[in-house]
């Protein structure tokens, strides 16, 4: 077993990642040894080989990129930034699902099936809680302020719904890529009227929120005991529609909030987060949403705030001891 010194950082991300280039600085930086790698790479690229017997209750192998190798059993944590997975365009739409599902249950599988790493964060209980509904349920539990919600693909409940407290928006479920005539399209939260709506509600379920009067948005990334608490002023309904009219200023969150946040994590057992929240004219934040993997890189550089060491430095920690939530 290589000494703890010697043991690697694995940062599953794409090529074109500057956020990860931030932390894998910092981690250099620290001398702590780092294997970068994209799944979509496998092949002559990336190289897996994991090998398993009753001999052992670990899992024993390595990873292979052009640059790296690093021996599974020796992994102090693992950054599961944004990882491509293979498409394989070059094979007939069967085979491509096929090898893609090999990969994904080989390679994602051996990673998950490590038992020694730190996961920052762990891709399954991500998507366990990229769920806005369970979202909202959590936040509603945990005592923070969520603005009234309807959930539903019934027509009479969401005229009702927007009736009832009249200033209303609407909320993707999920941001999904897609594209109209050839161009690529996004969705914003966007208000919305009854005027808005017909029958076409009733395909799928949509995701009504009563507008809070909000004075700024709060966004907060909180990197195992680290919290980083930004408030963004910019007269926007969705302050992500236009980075130039944002303005930004760090503030200090009440510890019970920063607990309350914490806590949220631990319930999904995430060790990082970013979370939006809407401050009211009163100056109290309301429950908006989770990034379990949220984008941070651009808020560091406005703000000086050492979100990048933060990570590095829990990477680099790779135990659960360190794992407020373990």
């Amino acid at each position: 077993m290589p000494r703890a010194e010697e043991r690697p950082v694995l940062v599953a991300t794409e090529a074109a990642d500057v956020t990860a280039d931030m932390v894998i600085s910092e981690l250099n930086r620290i001398g702590c040894p780092v294997t970068r790698f994209d799944p979509a790479d496998i092949g002559n690229s990336l190289m897996v080989t994991a090998r398993f017997d009753d001999l052992s209750p670990h899992v024993a192998g390595h990873l292979r990129t052009p640059s790296r190798t690093s021996e599974l059993g020796a992994v102090r944590s693992v950054y599961w930034r944004r990882p491509r997975w293979p498409e394989f365009t070059h094979l007939d739409d069967s085979e491509a699902r096929f090898a893609a599902a090999q990969v994904r249950h080989g390679l994602g599988g051996t990673l998950y099936a490590l038992d020694g790493p730190l996961w920052v964060n762990h891709p399954l209980r991500m998507a366990a809680a990229d769920y806005k509904v369970a979202q909202l349920a959590t936040a509603a539990r945990l005592g923070l302020r969520v603005p009234p919600t309807l959930v539903t693909n019934d027509l009479d409940e969401a005229r009702e719904f927007i009736t009832a407290h009249r200033e209303v928006i609407f909320k993707t479920l999920r941001w999904t890529p897609y594209e109209r005539d050839g161009v690529r399209m996004t969705t914003w939260a966007e208000p919305v009227t009854v005027d808005d709506l017909d029958e076409s509600v009733g395909a799928a379920p949509h995701l009504f929120q009563a507008r809070v009067d909000k004075t700024a948005d709060l966004r907060v990334l909180v990197v195992g005991e680290e919290v980083f608490a930004v408030r963004i002023d910019s007269g926007l309904l969705d302050w992500r529609k236009d980075y130039s009219a944002l303005s930004y200023r760090v503030v200090n969150l009440p510890d019970r909030l920063s607990q309350t946040l914490q806590d949220y994590l631990g319930h999904f057992g995430l060790v990082s987060g970013s979370f939006d929240l809407a401050l009211d004219k009163n100056g109290e934040p309301h429950w908006l949403e989770l990034n379990p993997n949220g984008q941070w890189g651009w808020l560091a550089t406005e703000t000086g705030l050492p979100m990048a060491t933060a990570f590095a430095e829990l990477l680099a920690s790779g135990s659960a001891a360190a794992d407020p939530h373990s």
